[in-house]
C-alpha cells in the first residue's frame, strides 16, 4: 500500500513540475519579441517562407500522389496506382462544374503499384473559386466513378 501511495506521489509531483516548465519567469509588463520559429509537441518547426513538403495524397487505389506547381496554371502529377489495366481518368473540377477531363496509365496493371507522372493545365472560370484534380478508377460494369482521389490545385 505504501508502494502504491510512494508512486502517485511521485506521479502528482512529476506531472506538476511538468505544468510549471512552460510558465514565463518574466513579469507581465515585460516585451517580448516574435521569433521565426515556433515549438509544436517540443519541436521546433520553422515559420518563415521556406518551402513546404508536398502534400502526399492516398487511398486504396492510389498512393505516394504529389501535386508541384510548375508554372502560373500548370501542375505535375506524381504518384503510384494499383489499376484495374493500369488506366485511370481524372477530371478537373470547381466546386460547380467539370472543367477538363482526361486519363492516364501507370506503368504496371494492377495488383502490381504502377508509377504514373503526367502535367495539366487548370485556369479558374471564376477567381475565387478553388480548383480540384480528381483522380479515378472507372468500373467495368457501369463506367462510373470508384475510389476517387481529391487533389488541391489551387
Amino acid at each position: 500500500m505504501k508502494f502504491i501511495f510512494f508512486l502517485l506521489l511521485v506521479f502528482l509531483l512529476a506531472c506538476n513540475a511538468n505544468n510549471d516548465a512552460g510558465k514565463s519567469t518574466l513579469p507581465s509588463d515585460t516585451a517580448t519579441t516574435k521569433t521565426d520559429n515556433t515549438r509544436v509537441d517540443d519541436k521546433i518547426v520553422d515559420t518563415t517562407n521556406s518551402p513546404k513538403p508536398p502534400v502526399v495524397y492516398s487511398n486504396a487505389r492510389f498512393k505516394d500522389v504529389t501535386v508541384e506547381k510548375i508554372g502560373e496554371q500548370k501542375f505535375r502529377i506524381k504518384g503510384k496506382g494499383q489499376i484495374f489495366e493500369a488506366n485511370f481518368s481524372w477530371v478537373i473540377e470547381d466546386g460547380h462544374e467539370e472543367l477538363k477531363k482526361g486519363f492516364q496509365m501507370t506503368d504496371a496493371g494492377a495488383p502490381e503499384w504502377g508509377n504514373f507522372d503526367f502535367t495539366v493545365e487548370a485556369s479558374k472560370k471564376r477567381p475565387n473559386s478553388t480548383l480540384h484534380l480528381i483522380l479515378f478508377e472507372s468500373s467495368a460494369k457501369d463506367g462510373s466513378r470508384q475510389y476517387e482521389l481529391p487533389l488541391l490545385l489551387y
